[in-house]
């Protein structure tokens, strides 16, 4: 429970610290537009900075070149919600029209891993990945793991690939509240999944790491 708790404060700092910056692009008031890009500038450059050290990179140019990458991928997904967030919203429940509007998101996320597969291995492609959704991924899984302890390995193979698909949505939010949503929606899956393997979720053994169905 110690290391449950312990992983869950973690996981909360890391959104904190980076949902400062996935919130920061969306204040785009006319007087201080000017103002407003430059500090949305500033955050995005810090945190693909923060992603590229982790990658531990030896080859200055190389990482200049994969944070500058990651740098206009974040820029390109915060004008791409500016400017279709509000076209899905009208389109409601037109789900047709939604992915007509979503199908340009779909190339971006392409091209954007197109982009850093020339500098980087697929080993280094995920740690890309899991820092740009807050490293949900790994901390979820070990929370079901935890959670269930009876779990196959069949079971834990599904669970992590439906973990990873909804990572790959989440890298295209607009904020840190849309990635968590994205999450919850596929926590939803997962949960359904195990009650059709005849696994169920028991209250009494139920902890922080992931919530109930």
């Amino acid at each position: 429970m110690k290391i449950i708790l312990t992983l869950t404060l973690m996981v909360t700092l890391a959104v904190s610290a980076f949902a400062a910056g996935d919130n920061a692009g969306s204040d785009n008031d006319g007087g201080g537009a000017v103002a407003a890009d430059a500090k949305y500038n500033a955050v995005i450059d810090q945190r693909s900075q923060k992603i590229v050290q982790l990658l531990g990179l030896s080859d200055t140019n190389t990482a200049a070149k994969v944070h500058d990458i990651i740098m206009a991928q974040y820029r390109a997904l915060n004008d791409w919600h500016t400017a279709n967030d509000p076209k899905i919203k009208a389109a409601k429940h037109d789900q047709e029209a939604i992915a007509a509007i979503r199908s340009s998101l779909k190339t971006l996320h392409d091209g954007y891993l197109a982009s850093l597969a020339q500098y980087l291995t697929p080993a280094q492609v995920e740690k890309v990945k899991d820092a740009m959704t807050y490293g949900k991924v790994q901390f979820t899984f070990n929370g079901y793991c935890a959670q269930y302890p009876e779990l196959s390995e069949t079971d834990k193979q599904e669970i992590l690939r439906m973990l990873k698909e909804a990572r790959e949505e989440a890298m295209d939010a607009g904020s840190a509240k849309d990635k968590t949503a994205v999450f919850q929606r596929y926590k939803g899956k997962i949960n359904n999944y195990l009650s059709k393997q005849g696994i169920t979720w028991d209250k009494k053994k139920v902890t922080s790491s992931i919530s109930p169905p």
